[in-house]
């Protein structure tokens, strides 16, 4: 299996001056392209590192979706109980999403008892003790006394709601199957703990960069691997003119352009929730210091987080 880039096979089909475009045709560029390009089949890891890919980019689309799916529930859950949201650390935490399930409006929780309340989240999180049930369920009531809506009028918010509740709970379920999924496989590729072992890149981003490299060994030199991932410097120039703002060029892989920008941003950054003083601590020191020097420079906050992503691939590489 032979796999093109899409913009060598589109300029071999856009070299004929005739406008045709038959399946015969696209077959015969391509075969014209297996001759007089140097290309290499895709072995038994390249396979391996599809596969990886699959599942990230799956993964990723699936928390978009759930991304999207959190909007309709929020609007809902402002207009049936706005003072559910600080009851739980994490609204969205299955014990969460199960109890709301279970009382959807405050009038549910008015009604029930607290030992009734304590006795249904014990059942539904049997990893926590009956005394933190018990606390939440006089969280609950509390929160259901402040409630400005006393009775919910419209009874579609809450099949709505217990409607978006099973749709997320299904989609945290699907994400993490593939986290297994994904770990499993990634710990089978060597890059992996290699590219993990850099401070600040976690399992995840890790996942997702080697499986959109793909086979590092067909790159030789890391100015390839940087342009593979769009993020270098456009060239224009014409006769004595020569541009001096140039833009990236963003003709490779977006989704890896896309993790490492995201992964540049995490490394960087104050590693501490609560900070305690103006000190900056982040998860990388080198990069962060790479990154402060193209600020005292005068660059931009993106031009200096994109150069910080030309460094990593470069560390990338020579690893």
């Amino acid at each position: 299996m032979i796999i093109i880039n899409p913009l060598i096979s589109y300029k071999a089909k856009s070299s004929s001056l005739r406008k045709v475009k038959t399946d015969a045709i696209d077959a015969y560029h391509l075969c014209e392209l297996f001759y007089k390009e140097d290309l290499e089949p895709y072995k038994k890891r390249g396979v391996q590192l599809l596969n990886l890919r699959n599942l990230t980019r799956q993964h990723e689309n699936i928390t978009g979706v759930l991304i999207q799916t959190k909007l309709p529930f929020q609007a809902i859950l402002d207009q049936v109980f706005p003072e559910y949201r600080g009851v739980f650390g994490d609204l969205y935490s299955v014990v969460s999403l199960l109890t709301l399930s279970e009382f959807p409006s405050s009038e549910d929780i008015l009604e029930a008892g607290v030992e009734t309340i304590a006795d249904k989240m014990a059942q539904l999180c049997k990893n926590r003790s009956y005394r933190w049930a018990n606390e939440k369920a006089i969280q609950l009531k509390a929160a259901a006394n402040r409630n400005p809506f006393e009775k919910t009028l419209y009874q579609s918010h809450i099949l709505s709601l217990g409607m978006y509740i099973n749709i997320i709970l299904q989609y945290k379920e699907h994400l993490s199957k593939l986290e297994s999924e994904i770990n499993a496989l990634a710990k089978e590729v060597e890059e992996y703990n290699i590219i993990k072992s850099i401070p600040g890149i976690g399992e995840k981003i890790a996942a997702t960069i080697i499986s959109e490299i793909g086979e590092i060994d067909l790159f030789t030199d890391p100015k390839k691997l940087v342009a593979f991932a769009g993020v270098d410097p456009s060239v224009f120039e014409s006769g004595k003119f020569t541009a001096t703002k140039n833009r990236i060029t963003k003709r490779g892989s977006s989704r890896l352009h896309q993790a490492l920008y995201m992964s540049v941003r995490c490394v960087i950054r104050d590693c501490r929730k609560s900070k305690t003083s103006d000190e900056i601590i982040p998860r990388n020191k080198k990069l962060r210091e790479f990154y402060d020097k193209k600020r005292e420079k005068g660059k931009p906050f993106k031009v200096a987080v994109i150069a910080c992503v030309n460094k990593l691939l470069h560390w990338i590489f020579a690893y």
